[in-house]
């Protein structure tokens, strides 16, 4: 089976190894052909706490950690200051 990969923004950090990444969906509607935007909000585990709010990241689904946590950062793309 492959493996599930997203990529969003961190849009929370305050808890113990573990960031909520927003992931943004954009399809088009079914009936009014109007482009549609979903986003999707992840737990995602960070084991260092090396993310920050505002970093754009790369996630991969993994084994359940906790009752809500199924996705790990794989990596981090770009980070809030630009680098």
């Amino acid at each position: 089976m492959a493996v599930k990969e997203r990529v969003g923004t961190v849009v929370s950090d305050k808890m113990e190894k573990t960031v909520v990444v927003a992931v943004e969906n954009r399809f088009p509607h079914p009936i009014y052909k109007k482009t549609v935007s979903r986003t999707t909000r992840y737990k995602v585990h960070d084991e260092d706490n090396r993310c920050q709010v505002g970093d754009r990241v790369r996630i991969t689904e993994t084994r359940p950690l906790s009752r809500s946590k199924r996705w790990a950062v794989a990596e981090i793309m770009t980070t809030k200051s630009g680098s």
